[in-house]
């Protein structure tokens, strides 16, 4: 007998799918690699203080946390981080060098051991940090990006490549790390070794350049005593961003560029495979991998135009075989061993999963973290791919997820009340995969629409670039215009229309608020709120000259800053909105959330501020999402009449 299906308002469907649920399973796994024949990554634990752990698959398909808590595998370089982790087999362990968290020093480990420093602490601004480690055994050294701090400000800091010693003489002494490169350039990535180890490949730009706008692919000699000459630009510039690097088996140069206004690969300068499609991306981390070399000459990829698939690419053909499998989407991290390749992929039915493919067969199989259905399927969303129509006829990428339960439908006469996320970065995209936290909403009756607004990446450069100097504007148009057009199909309530998202999401949000009536309400996460404070100071180095792209120059036009801002129109704000802040947020301080608070004054608009300690720039532990996630729901179910059994009510001031 099947389900009895009730009718029951939307909003006030009971679902299996809690915050606690949705929780535990945030975030995905990370960084993978092989160590010899097994297969390793990082991988979150919410329950865990939000710590990375390191994950170790033995042969015998058993994994194994490689460290216990409260070492946390996870870097700060560049504050969004890198690869944290580098491993060698051994004949009785694995040698492990892992960056740690709390302290950003590189660490020695064998299991069976306890882990110990490589690098020394420096009492400087935020000290010393480390990422892409590499290790270089036939010297007793690691290689890295070091990121050093030389005052107390934000952006007193260099970056250069550097080895460290293996033996721990430089625990205590930092002048025995020894530097590869100077720090003519302000940003760098770690360096790629040719396969007889007499060539080094790296990527290096500088202010007030973001990586996807132009970075230098540098090749440089390595001489026998292990120091790096003749550093030369051969691709890459000013327009152009060269997203990856790296040798091939029989030392060939290839990497990824988007000279074509797409990211395409090349090899020694020649394009392999041009398409209309990314084979590349935005490099928020260092250490992010869209393609890896294979020993047969052939090259695992991360592609596609919007949603990505992992195939396998004939430089002598062009041709890309992709995997089969039931995975729809796969992240920027692959590794290569043989003619093994690893990846993380997921879809709108899985999580994400750690993917093996075999090069030789195309058998494609998950040997890690596997998905496992923690509620029953059916209360999963059933999401959209939809393109919509913007201001000038432009194009708008957007994933819509309509209400969904097995056993409830709504009133005939009902429309549901729908939410638009909006997407960080802004210079990133809403990957169309399985997240329960979409799901919290759609199983209760509350739609969801993630919009790929301009500026999002994965549909070229000219796409990306309709964000120039129009932040605040394009990005709140594109979703407004999303918001609108589900209403006037009559797939959504126009007067239950909300708005979410963080970072630089929750800037669009809080704009979205401040600048248009097409919202009854909304949620702003970490957000940038005040632009003439984020841009003199008020953030972190990376993103320190990001503002000139988006908005222009502060010299030349200041009164756009505050023109833009949310923080200068909070007196426009007339509805109920819901404040969430880290308070160890270093990119998007907590300064932001208070000046706009101040600036609202005492004006009767229904909001709550909550802050968290312990979290920095989005959210990590499991009892800060759940809370954050509650009191989101509650906020709607308040604004829009809706009652959702179960849930905390969220107290607005008012």
């Amino acid at each position: 007998m099947g389900k009895t299906v009730r009718t029951l308002a939307y909003g006030s469907w009971p679902s299996p799918i809690d915050a606690a649920l949705a929780a535990a399973h945030d975030g995905h796994p990370e960084y993978v690699g092989f160590v010899g024949d097994e297969v390793w990554w990082t991988e979150p634990r919410p329950a865990e203080a939000g710590r990375r752990t390191l994950v170790r698959r033995h042969a015998d398909g058993r994994e194994e946390s490689v460290l216990p808590a409260p070492w946390n595998v996870r870097s700060r370089v560049i504050e969004y981080g890198g690869h944290p982790w580098a491993a060698l087999p051994g004949e009785d362990c694995p040698l492990v060098v892992f960056v740690n968290f709390a302290d950003q020093r590189l660490y020695r480990y064998e299991p069976g051991g306890e882990p110990r420093p490589l690098t020394p602490v420096s009492d400087v601004g935020a000290g010393l940090r480390w990422a892409e480690p590499r290790l270089r055994p036939e010297r007793g050294e690691v290689w890295c990006v070091l990121e050093e701090f030389t005052g107390p400000g934000p952006t007193d800091v260099r970056r250069v490549l550097a080895a460290v010693p293996l033996d721990g003489s430089a625990a205590r002494d930092r002048d025995a790390v020894r530097e590869l490169t100077d720090d003519r350039s302000r940003f760098v990535t770690g360096a790629r070794l040719s396969p007889d180890g007499r060539r080094a490949a790296w990527l290096a730009w500088d202010h007030p350049r973001m990586p996807w706008d132009g970075t230098e692919l540098l090749l440089a000699d390595v001489g026998p005593d292990g120091t790096l000459h003749g550093a030369r630009t051969v691709a890459g510039g000013p327009g152009e961003s060269v997203a990856q690097a790296d040798f091939t088996h029989d030392g060939r140069l290839l990497y990824a560029s988007d000279r074509s206004g797409w990211w395409n690969l090349y090899l020694d300068g020649d394009p392999l495979c041009p398409r209309e499609e990314e084979f590349g991306g935005a490099l928020w981390k260092l250490g992010m991998r869209w393609f890896a070399p294979l020993d047969s000459g052939l090259i695992a990829v991360v592609h596609g135009r919007g949603a990505t698939a992992l195939g396998i690419l004939d430089p002598e053909t062009g041709e890309v075989v992709d995997a089969a499998g039931p995975w729809t989407e796969f992240a920027a991290t692959l590794a290569a061993h043989g003619e093994r390749v690893v990846a993380v992929g997921a879809s709108p039915r899985s999580a994400y999963e750690v993917v093996e493919l075999d090069a030789r067969t195309g058998h494609a199989r998950v040997v890690g973290a596997e998905h496992d259905d923690a509620v029953d399927p059916a209360y999963y969303p059933e999401p959209q791919i939809r393109t919509f129509t913007g201001p000038d006829g432009r194009d708008i990428h957007a994933h819509i997820y309509p209400p969904h339960h097995p056993g409830r439908v709504a009133p005939a006469d009902e429309l549901p009340p729908y939410v638009v996320w909006a997407h960080g970065g802004p210079t990133s995209r809403a990957p169309l995969v399985l997240d329960l936290e979409i799901a919290y909403f759609t199983s209760r009756g509350i739609g969801v629409a993630e919009v790929d607004y301009g500026g999002s990446t994965g549909y070229g450069r000219a796409y990306r670039e309709r964000l120039r100097e129009q932040w605040g504007v394009v990005d709140v148009e594109d979703c407004a215009a999303v918001a609108l057009a589900l209403a006037d199909e009559g797939t959504a309530d126009r007067d239950r229309l909300a708005v979410r998202g963080g970072s630089a999401g929750g800037w669009t949000a809080a704009a979205s608020l401040t600048t248009t009536d097409v919202y009854a309400c909304g949620t702003i996460k970490y957000p940038i709120l005040d632009l003439t404070g984020w841009g003199t100071g008020e953030t972190h180095d990376f993103e320190s000259r990001y503002l000139e792209s988006l908005i222009g120059p502060l010299a030349d036009v200041p009164a756009r800053y505050t023109e833009r801002s949310p923080a200068t129109h909070a007196d426009r704000l007339h509805v109920p909105f819901l404040l969430l802040q880290g308070l160890d947020d270093v990119i998007c301080p907590p300064v932001q959330c208070e000046r706009f608070l101040a600036r609202l004054g005492n004006r009767p608009v229904p909001h709550a501020y909550l802050a968290f300690e312990g979290e920095g720039h989005g959210f990590r532990r499991a009892e800060t999402m759940v809370r954050a996630l509650e009191a989101e729901l509650s906020l709607y179910a308040q604004v829009f009449g809706l009652h959702p059994p179960g849930v905390p009510t969220l107290e607005l001031k008012k």
